[in-house]
């Protein structure tokens, strides 16, 4: 499962905060505030729909009536408002509640713990995609075909559809009571055993950055060293925590292109590629902050290859990863997955993206307008617009990565959690 974007738990209660690193104390400062913040949000949600449940009745919908299709679903969001797209404990603001939400109040399953459902991946908070895929058994008005499974209790009468009947439009109803950030773009009939995570056979992913002063050149060069297998230990945050001991992953492409025409300008918008089977905790994150330090020249692109060379560096420097907001899931790969496309539903949410761009095009052209008139009366050093994407604090002279603090080692790692019982004596494997 792809972990670059995984949502990070709070620490223990038992945790050894003298032990910590300064970046470490810092994010849990952090988490402790959001955590707070969803806590609230969530006993707001919980009293509001408690005055509600009184004047809301429903008469309970019957599934035994229909039969289910194990189906795979396409959709897109843009994360910048959510917590992550993980279903978490303290907060309903994520994108699969959203989903799940959706599902069940247009009847398309009972429950989620009865659907066989999977995930492709998981992202981060404030991170988007534009190629979500999600597997799982929905209702459907099919008798028989392709992914048509027969539940046990299942018990047909004359609404349960007849042979040729058209399937339900999943597009169009799931459009109608998601939230505007979200929207399913295609479904595919699978196989029973489809599973959206274990079925990818590859995940790309994208970095939107604006140039600056950044020497794309070297980054490019630097680029090149993360293709093949590697171990990205160095390029990532270690989830050991989870069992995640292995941490060599393959990456078939990467690249650094324009977006547009005027890609010589400082404000032209670069797009960075990187496409692979499956990534870690935070990978794509780790990786641009590194090549944002080469693109300033603070590191050369060989240091690329000196992460990746654990003996060289068997303890990760520490360094800020980039931000988040950046970074979508941009595609995920099937074999023989066949997409069906409602062109009224796919016309629809092009529309829809329409008037979404427009309204953030002209909020771009105006703060853009703003710049123009200040900057020619600036007399200080305006700041590089690449240096506003990458997050903590910067000091005022650099330390080369072979002179900053470093992180535990992953075996340190390992015995640290093996005394708190958090994973077996061998550790184990993550896809």
């Amino acid at each position: 499962m792809s972990q670059d974007t995984a949502d990070n738990p709070l620490p223990q209660e038992d945790l050894n905060l003298e032990g910590c690193s300064k970046e470490e104390l810092c994010s849990y400062v952090r988490q402790l505030r959001a955590h707070v913040k969803q806590l609230r949000n969530i006993i707001a949600k919980s009293n509001s729909t408690a005055q509600d449940s009184g004047h809301k009745h429903q008469q309970a919908f019957d599934f035994k009536k229909y039969k289910r299709r194990h189906v795979a679903l396409k959709f897109l969001y843009l994360g910048w408002d959510y917590q992550g797209f993980t279903v978490q404990e303290d907060t309903a603001n994520t994108i699969e509640a959203e989903m799940f939400k959706a599902l069940r109040r247009t009847c398309l399953l009972e429950s989620r713990e009865t659907s066989n459902y999977h995930r492709c991946g998981r992202t981060d908070t404030g991170v988007s995609a534009f190629s979500q895929v999600i597997s799982l058994d929905l209702r459907t008005n099919q008798l028989e075909g392709k992914g048509v499974v027969t539940p046990a209790d299942y018990c047909p009468n004359q609404k349960s559809g007849v042979p040729g009947s058209e399937e339900i439009p999943y597009l169009t109803i799931l459009n109608k009571v998601l939230p505007p950030e979200i929207r399913v773009i295609g479904w595919a009939p699978v196989e029973p055993g489809f599973s959206a995570r274990f079925d990818c056979t590859r995940r790309t992913y994208k970095y939107f950055f604006p140039k600056g002063n950044l020497n794309i050149t070297s980054m490019r060069e630097a680029a090149q060293y993360l293709l093949g297998d590697h171990d990205f230990r160095n390029l990532c945050k270690m989830d050991v925590g989870n069992g995640v001991t292995e941490y060599t992953r393959r990456i078939f492409r990467v690249d650094i292109q324009p977006l547009g025409q005027s890609h010589a300008q400082s404000n032209s918008m670069w797009e960075l590629t990187v496409e692979g089977k499956a990534f870690l905790w935070h990978q794509i994150r780790c990786i641009v902050a590194i090549l944002m330090l080469v693109g300033q020249g603070r590191e050369p692109p060989q240091i690329v290859a000196e992460l990746l060379d654990i003996e060289k560096f068997p303890r990760k420097p520490q360094y800020s990863m980039a931000a988040e907001l950046p970074l979508v899931l941009y595609d995920c790969h099937y074999e023989g997955v066949e997409w069906q496309i409602d062109q009224e539903a796919l016309q629809a949410v092009i529309s829809h993206l329409q008037k979404l761009w427009a309204e953030n095009a002209i909020k771009s052209a105006m703060i853009h307008s703003m710049l123009d008139s200040l900057q020619p009366d600036c007399q200080a050093k305006v700041e590089d617009e690449a240096l506003l994407i990458q997050k903590g604090i910067r000091p005022r002279v650099y330390k080369r990565l072979r002179d900053v603090p470093v992180c535990d080692s992953l075996q340190e790692k390992i015995v640290h959690y093996q005394k708190r019982l958090k994973i077996p004596k061998k550790g184990k494997k993550q896809s």
